[in-house]
């Protein structure tokens, strides 16, 4: 399935994107660049997804599986992530600013270089976590 498939496939809702019988386990879906902003992404299993610069600016992805994704560079300004798994994530780059990160996983995600400027971090776990050049204001 191609990337752009794996976009359509997912704007369809979560349950179908949680019900597709991917071919093979070793098959990343590939969201890299993919606009969903705003999207009601509750309960998405996304690990090991590709989200590289992908939009998800304001995205609801509380309790969202998201293991071991790849959001390098992601706009995650405002997303809802309260509950949302996130353990072993690329989040190098990734732009967090006030997002509601609450009760996430974030054991030893990649954090180096992030924007958590006013971010909800309440009962994160952050264990193990690359916490190096975070943006804690925003830049001027």
């Amino acid at each position: 399935m191609a990337e752009g498939e794996h976009v359509s496939l997912l704007k369809q809702g979560v349950q179908a994107w949680n019900f597709w019988p991917r071919a093979s386990p070793d098959v990343r879906p590939g969201l890299h660049g993919a606009d969903l902003h705003y999207m009601d992404l509750i309960g998405a299993n996304l690990s090991g997804a590709d989200l590289r610069h992908a939009n998800l600016g304001a995205a609801d992805l509380s309790y969202a599986n998201l293991t071991e994704a790849q959001l390098c560079g992601a706009d995650l300004r405002r997303a809802h992530l309260r509950g949302a798994r996130l353990s072993g994530a690329d989040l190098r780059q990734a732009n967090l600013g006030e997002a509601d990160l609450s009760y996430t996983d974030l054991l030893g995600a990649n954090l180096y270089g992030a924007n958590l400027f006013g971010a909800d971090l309440h009962e994160a776990d952050i264990g193990a976590a690359d916490l190096s050049r975070l943006l804690h204001r925003i830049p001027t």
